[in-house]
């Protein structure tokens, strides 16, 4: 079985990992194009192309795939199922109906849930108690095909994006590797995604770390732990930008984004609805620290407050 993957940062990799690892050949990877990063803004290859180099796949970045030429190369590889996971491209019908076996998708959700995006941010966000992966027949539509395997997995009160990431990272490889046989022996039965319970998990956004102590200590400590670690937590004190990485809901009441208390266990806020203790902290050009090695720092009193965003 000749499998062609499409994917572009770590959870694909991870995905692309296990398939190598199955036995199965690869003739092709599909990834987005080198993009400029960090301080030098170097261009960087993503994790999928690293990984495909180190095995000697092939690789193939277009810009879109929407023109036969764009196509070209993965129309001469005759793969018999396109695996996709995070690539970042719209796959056209054209390409859809290429392999045998047609396009298969590896979802950081429980479809119809968290469709979209960002789904494992918008999991933790919303204080959803379980997500998943789902293996996905694709079809044209926004994550709408008909499911094939999906698998639970408890999201930690302690999970980050990070951690979750990582989780559901290891659990897609695994159930593509088990999906994979029984693809080529038709033995899978796709369901439909119910009508019911359909989420859309929206692109994250930079302007979203903006933290209004406004809302409730419970959201803006699901927050900071779904944008860990982008965009992370962003808070004015004193015409300073502060990063807030960590944070935990108490009962208790003060205005919102004054200082109760600031001290190793951390810096206590008041909220429109209960108190935040932020425990890690970060001031502008320096890095995430615990609560009191930033106070050492940047010594923080009871009665400051943090800026409220402009409604």
């Amino acid at each position: 079985m000749r499998v062609a993957f499409a994917g572009t940062p770590e959870f694909a990799a991870e995905a692309l990992r296990a398939i190598l690892a199955a036995g199965y050949d690869v003739p092709l990877v599909l990834t987005q194009p080198d993009r400029p990063a960090g301080r030098g803004m170097q261009m960087v290859a993503s994790p999928v192309k690293q990984l495909a180099l180190q095995h000697g796949i092939p690789v193939d970045q277009p810009e879109k795939l929407r023109t036969e030429e764009q196509q070209a190369t993965l129309r001469m590889v005759k793969a018999d199922v396109i695996v996709v996971a995070a690539y970042g491209l719209i796959l056209p019908q054209a390409v859809l109906d290429l392999p045998r076996f047609g396009c298969v998708n590896i979802h950081a959700s429980l479809l119809p849930r968290w469709r979209g995006a960002a789904p494992i941010h918008r999991a933790i966000e919303a204080g959803d108690r379980e997500t998943g992966i789902t293996i996905m027949q694709m079809d044209a539509g926004l994550d709408t095909g008909d499911m094939l395997l999906r698998r639970a997995l408890p999201i930690d009160p302690a999970d980050t994006t990070a951690t979750l990431h990582d989780k559901l990272a290891v659990m897609g490889g695994e159930l593509i590797v088990e999906a994979l046989p029984r693809i080529a022996l038709c033995e899978m039965a796709p369901a439909p995604q119910p009508a019911a319970g359909v989420t859309y998990a929206a692109k994250i956004t930079k302007a979203e770390a903006a933290i209004d102590f406004r809302q409730p200590a419970e959201l803006l400590a699901r927050r900071l732990r779904a944008f860990d670690p982008f965009p992370g937590g962003v808070a004015t004190l004193n015409e300073s930008a502060i990063k807030l990485w960590k944070g935990f809901a108490e009962p208790g009441s003060a205005a919102p984004g004054s200082i109760v208390a600031a001290d190793a266990e951390g810096v206590l806020v008041g909220c429109g609805q209960g108190l935040l203790r932020l425990t890690e902290l970060q001031k502008p050009g320096g890095k995430r620290l615990a609560a009191g090695d930033f106070l050492r720092g940047l010594p923080l009193q009871a009665g400051a407050a943090f800026a409220l965003p402009q409604a």
